[in-house]
């Protein structure tokens, strides 16, 4: 829907016609809710563009009563036949909205002539359009109005209040659910950052896009609103479904369009609590994967991107609805850049529109935080068509985002500041400058003082204590703590099949010393003895080396020191893995703290710099130290899982076996601690260090000249 907008202050007089322009004749006007503030508005139907606008009450008296003629029979028939008092102004508003719209009548054309003259015009190139359109683009291909009639029976079970009950409990349920394993959740997500990953979540997103669409049309057609056509969507060239509910402000109840509006966040919403219940029912395969993908899928599309009124989603039109403001962004944003020029230019334009104090200042608000969110976002849509497609044009595509939707809105604006410089107060502009030189200042001056890293703390003189087979556990410590003297015995471990060898081994070496004390009378025994000898040193070595494997299972202390991370799962009867630590022991006297520095940060650190360790479990307690030494190659592992994301850690991996292989680059920074924590345990932690001063905007400048050395090379 679209509003008209106030007339703008004028100093002179205004110019209207001799004679008032015809209007369409095949427009419709239908009775619209009331306004905010209570006065009557009306929807004028254009059903050749399918668009709807609303007017207010001056505006209705001013069109039904158009067949005046002139301007001046118009404005003195409203003054005497009704309370209102419109003015010239207020009549060339409306004119002006009128042609911007097409809502006149051309002498000699017909609408539909009309229309098309207008579109000639405004076309598009093919260029042109492609650059705008190439991220989301619609083609409609039917009119659903008959179909969703006849399936609207089928579906008004969903419609129930049973249903959006049970719908709702179960979805708790799966949130409970999920939140009692959120590891395993969190560990799927990082396993699906793959290319057959986004595959499956792009399925996930036409699917609920489906749905999305269908709980506005079928809701929709509910209500009696016709549905004009539905097609397919292309976002970033992915194509799902859409449907045209614009007819919807045609309802009088605004409840039945806030109905409509968030019929897709809600369908999505029953999608996402439902595929989560389901996740966690269904056996691990490829059901349970597509599951998290529609589940993840319909959580993030709701909850992040259709609720945000922030973009033309249907979370902006529910709060329009909610505060019966349609035009709810160019309102906010006229009313914005006026507050904005008069605070920093000095000027003294009147608003937009009059709006209550509260209500003024939260759609100043709601403005500039729309400015900000789109700034990011556009930012970001940027940099995701640069590496979507090959170089050349991604580069390309790059500069027509950040030009399209950031550059050419600041441009206009400054292009009215010029227009309009004379107007400026010298106070604003001596103000303005030292702003400027302020900002330049704080940007240049080095404040980022420190480097922070992930990091772990440990003794170091410390061990991990493996089982070197596959093995079951007979014997363990009973609690972390103990005080351990060099080989004090620690688990006690057996493996069957290295005592079966053992024994077979044992047993076939003393079967041929048997054979071997018989057959030494014999003639031929000499061949005989050395061939039965060979065997029995096989046998004797197989014995050897399963009595030797026996030995290590029976894991001691390989320093003195404390027992410390006893693995609570490791208890007499559990089999344990070659790659599952059992426990940890420490000599409590040194420890170590390792930071995992990333490559843009590893040139301002120095041996000898301070750090301050921060344990994760007691941040307001930090440890102190010094570097100690800094490797000059990356690391090919993390040195420890729980820094893992899968295992809890901050640190991103790829979707290798282990989960151990760092995302991105990083070198270890060895830090000798002063003191040890208070539990003796491997703690993780995050390292704070004293680095070399760096200026942000001296590291932009850098950044963005590798930036270009990389990009020139093709």
């Amino acid at each position: 829907m679209i509003a008209i907008p106030a007339a703008p202050a004028a100093p002179q007089e205004p110019e209207l016609p001799d004679t008032l322009p015809p209007v369409r004749q095949d427009l419709r006007l239908h009775a619209g809710a009331p306004n905010h503030d209570g006065s009557p508005a009306w929807t004028i139907q254009d059903p050749v563009n399918n668009l709807f606008y609303r007017i207010g009450w001056v505006e209705f008296e001013l069109l039904s009563r158009w067949h005046a003629g002139s301007p001046q029979a118009l404005l003195a028939s409203a003054q005497a036949e009704t309370l209102l008092q419109p003015s010239a102004e207020e009549l060339q508003a409306l004119l002006r909205f009128l042609a911007e719209n097409h809502l006149l009548a051309l002498r000699g054309q017909s609408a539909t002539e009309q229309l098309l003259t207008a579109y000639r015009k405004s076309r598009l190139g093919r260029l042109q359009w492609l650059l705008h359109h190439y991220l989301f683009f619609r083609i409609p291909l039917w009119h659903p109005d008959r179909w969703l009639q006849r399936a609207l029976p089928w579906v008004q079970w969903v419609y129930r209040p049973a249903t959006a009950w049970t719908v709702l409990g179960l979805s708790l349920l799966g949130l409970i659910l999920t939140f009692r394993q959120f590891d395993t959740f969190a560990a799927s997500l990082v396993d699906t950052l793959s290319p057959g990953g986004l595959l499956g979540y792009l399925l996930a997103l036409a699917v609920t896009k489906s749905l999305h669409e269908l709980g506005h049309a079928f809701t929709a057609t509910r209500y009696g609103v016709r549905v004009a056509h539905t097609g397919v969507a292309f976002l970033v060239l992915w194509p799902m479904l859409y449907t045209d509910t614009g007819e919807s402000w045609r309802l009088h109840d605004r409840r039945q369009r806030l109905a409509i509006a968030s019929a897709g966040i809600l369908s999505e919403l029953a999608v996402a609590g439902l595929a989560t219940l389901a996740w966690n029912l269904a056996e691990p395969g490829d059901l349970r994967q597509s599951l998290f993908f529609l589940a993840t899928t319909a959580w993030l599309l709701s909850l992040t991107l259709n609720a945000s009124p922030f973009m033309r989603f249907d979370g902006y039109f529910i709060l329009s609805d909610l505060l019966d403001l349609p035009n709810l962004h160019e309102r906010s944003f006229a009313l914005a850049r006026t507050w904005l020029r008069n605070r920093l230019l000095g000027w003294e334009d009147p608003d937009p529109e009059d709006f209550p104090p509260v209500r003024r200042r939260s759609l100043i608000a709601f403005a500039i935080a729309t400015w900000l969110y789109r700034l990011l976002l556009f930012l970001g849509i940027a940099v995701a068509v640069y590496y979507f497609f090959f170089k050349l044009l991604g580069i390309v595509l790059f500069i027509v985002e950040i030009w399209w939707f950031v550059a050419r809105p600041i441009a206009n604006e400054l292009r009215v500041w010029k227009t309009r410089q004379a107007e400026i107060r010298p106070s604003h502009k001596r103000r303005a400058a030292l702003a400027a030189l302020a900002a330049f200042i704080v940007a240049l001056v080095p404040w980022d003082l420190s480097v922070r890293a992930t990091a772990w703390a440990h003794a170091e003189d410390s061990h991990l204590i493996y089982s070197p087979l596959p093995a079951r556990i007979l014997d363990a410590p009973d609690q972390a703590g103990t005080a351990l003297a060099l080989q004090a015995p620690l688990f006690a471990l057996e493996n069957p099949e290295a005592r079966l060898r053992a024994r077979v081994g044992t047993a076939g070496s003393e079967a041929l010393g048997l054979q071997l004390a018989g057959i030494a009378a014999l003639p031929d025994g000499e061949e005989k003895r050395r061939t039965l000898e060979e065997q029995q040193a096989l046998r004797s070595a197989e014995a050897t080396a399963g009595k030797e494997e026996l030995a290590r299972l029976q894991l001691t202390a390989p320093t003195a020191g404390v027992l410390a991370d006893l693995d609570p799962e490791a208890r007499p009867g559990v089999w344990v893995s070659p790659r599952q630590p059992l426990a940890t022991v420490v000599a409590p006297e040194t420890w170590t703290a390792e930071a995992l520095v990333g490559q843009h940060d590893l040139p301002r650190l120095t041996a000898g710099d301070t750090v301050r360790f921060y344990p994760e479990d007691n941040p307001l307690f930090p440890l102190h130290g010094r570097i100690e030494s800094i490797d000059g190659t990356r690391l090919a592992g993390l040195p420890h899982p729980m820094l893992s994301s899968r295992h809890g850690g901050s640190l991103a991996v790829l979707a290798d076996a282990q989960g151990l292989t760092p995302r991105d680059a990083l070198y270890r920074v060895r830090v000798r601690l002063e003191g040890h924590p208070d539990r003796l345990a491997v703690r993780r932690g995050t390292a704070v260090i004293d680095a070399a001063p760096r200026s942000w905007l001296v590291e932009a400048g850098k950044s963005l000249l590798v930036v270009l050395i990389r990009e020139a090379s093709f």
